[in-house]
Formats: C-alpha cells, structure tokens, sequence
C-alpha cells in the first residue's frame, strides 16, 4: 500500500522524497505498477489525448572523438563502419520525410569535428529555408556555448544531450577521463539559457548503475527541468568493453517512464527505439506507460546499420515509408494515433491544441 500513496502523491503533487522515489523503484508489484501506468498514462492524454508526436532521424555520422565505454561508435572500436552523410543526402531525407508528414528532423550523429560550426549551421539554415514550417531538433553531443549559440541563431529548435547518469562516480566508470558530469551539466543548463527546447536522458540498467543513482537522475530531471526526456534500457555492443554486461530490464524502464511522466505532466517522453530493441513490444508499452514521441528512422537505409550504438537495433532495414506505416499501425492497435505537427513543448497542453 506505500507504493500506492507514494504514486498518490506524485500524481497529485508532481513530487516524491528520494527515499519514496528510492522505495517505489525497489519494490513495486505488478499490481502497483499498472497502478502507476494508468496514472501515467491518465496524464499523459489529459495533456496529448491520444496523439503521438513523430519525429524523423536521420542519423548522419558514425564517427565519434570520445571513447564512452558503452557505446559502439566509441574511437576506440576499430570494427565500427564510419560514414558521414553530405548535406545533399540530408536534405533529401528531410524532403522524403516532410513527403511522409514529418513535421520534426532530429540530425543525430557521434561528436565528430568533421561538422564544424560552418558546415552544420548551413545545414540548419538549408533545412530552415526548405521545410520553414518544421523543428529542428540536434543530437550533437558536448560543443562550446558559443557553438550552441550560433547553432540556434541558424535555426535549429531543439537539442538532445542525455546526460546518462546523474551520478559523478557513476559517469567516471561509464566514460573516459577527459569527460566529466560537470561539463554535461553545464552543457545541458547552457542550453536552456540559450532557448533550446531541451532533452536530457539516461540508460537504465548501465552497468554499475544503482537504486540510488537512478534517484539522483530523477531529482537531476527536477532540477533541470527540460522539455524533453530520452530513456531506454541499457543494451550493450558486442565490441565495447561492457559486451558481458546484462542489458537493462524493460520492466524497469516503463516504471521509470510513467514516474517522469508523473513528475513533469507536459514533457516530451519517447517510446525509445532501445525500448523496442529490448522488447518486441517495448514503444507500445512505452506509450501505455506514458511516453508520446516516437522516432522512426529516415536514414539512407544503406547506413542504418552502420549507425551501431548497441547490438540488435530494430528497422536497420525498413524504408522510410515502411518505417512510418508500421509505427501508424502499432499505434492504432493501441487506441493511439500519430499526428502531423512539430509538437513543440508547452506548459499547458491540451488535445485541442494538436494540430492533426
């Protein structure tokens, strides 16, 4: 009956102590948690109603400078196959995406010093002029304020950069020595000053990973307040250090999905592609446990495979089209639907002001 107060509270007040955060991850039963599901995902559409909001990635470069011990394009992977795709290539798969009803391009790639401030603010502003109704939203990972800034004077909307523990022992044993916690949190607060609509994000179930720090991720996601959140289940890559790691559990994911759900009613919450790599089901589940955004890939499909974070990643060989139609039908089976519309934060949000 604790847990059930506990997710009282959250939905009522928005908030929990770390002990009762602490003690709702380590002992909820099934029947609590569809407790906490139905109020996650309660709140979910008295905010979205049933609509999901769709975004098209386009993964662009698998060269990366850092050396993170989880994921596979780290520098250090000698058998990862690097690509980098030409403005052109971009450009041509936001106009197959906008074709699709993309109204969203998130230009996802590893931190490569190839795209330069020069040769990504003139794809943001092509981008811009082209499809002038769209968000742009980048992945680009650890750059200076000043590159942020110009970045957002470009054009560009939206940044994600998971911060993937809250936890500065924890980061230490997940990243190389030159990374630091204290830099991704300056990033990550700088971006909020510049007016970026603002993702942070973590793995669930990284090796090392603790009940605790999973607390201070959550009270890390008060603090910040972003208008974005991107989590998953840890999977590992058969070629990085963590390749004898277990992978994340699902189960845990979804409880932590519908408690930030609870925590921050309007935020923007994907069903995860690692969620649906670790589970058949998993964006489904996502979307039951309160999540709203899915990504399908607009990647040449040429190189989705070659975009290897972790093993086993899911539509490594769909189209575009065929990518869009699948998650169309998976939503409709779910009683949800996607909808043609940029999906830009908002405090307030009701299913009124979906544009569809």
């Amino acid at each position: 009956m604790k847990c059930v107060k506990i997710i009282e509270k959250l939905s009522q007040f928005h908030t929990a102590s770390e002990d009762e955060l602490a003690e709702l991850i380590d002992t909820i039963n099934d029947e609590e948690l569809e407790f906490l599901r139905k109020k996650a995902q309660a709140t979910a559409q008295e905010h979205f109603g049933n609509k999901i909001f769709v975004r098209g990635l386009i993964e662009f470069s698998s060269y990366c400078k850092n050396d993170c011990l989880y994921c596979g394009l780290r520098r250090s992977n000698k058998k990862a196959v690097r690509y980098r795709l030409s403005k052109e290539q971009i450009m041509q798969c936001c106009k197959q995406g906008y074709e699709l009803g993309f109204r969203t391009f998130v230009l996802q790639g590893g931190e490569d010093s190839y795209f330069d401030d020069d040769k990504m603010c003139e794809i943001v502003k092509a981008i811009r002029s082209d499809f002038s109704d769209c968000a742009i939203t980048l992945s680009l990972g650890e750059r200076s304020p000043e590159s942020y800034q110009r970045l957002f004077d470009s054009g560009a909307d939206r940044y994600l950069l998971r911060h993937e523990t809250a936890n500065e022992e924890h980061y230490n044993k997940l990243h190389p020595s030159e990374m630091s916690l204290k830099n991704r949190k300056s990033c990550l607060f700088k971006l909020k000053e510049i007016g970026y609509q603002t993702g942070a994000g973590f793995m669930v179930g990284s090796p090392y990973q603790t009940t605790q720090t999973l607390v201070e991720d959550l009270m890390f996601l008060k603090e910040l307040k972003p208008q974005m959140c991107g989590i998953g289940p840890f999977i590992h890559h058969k070629d990085t250090p963590f390749a004898s790691e277990n992978d994340g559990s699902v189960r845990q994911c979804l409880i932590l999905l519908s408690i930030i759900r609870l925590m921050h009613p309007s935020i923007l919450l994907p069903a995860t592609t690692a969620l649906g790599t670790a589970d058949k089901f998993g964006r489904e589940m996502g979307v039951l446990h309160g999540a709203n955004v899915v990504m399908p890939n607009l990647s040449p499909r040429a190189h989705r495979s070659d975009y290897s974070l972790y093993d086993n990643k899911i539509c490594t060989g769909d189209e575009a089209a065929e990518c869009i139609k699948c998650m169309s039908n998976r939503m409709k089976k779910i009683g949800y639907m996607l909808t043609v519309d940029r999906g830009d934060y908002k405090e307030k949000f009701g299913e009124d002001n979906v544009q569809v």
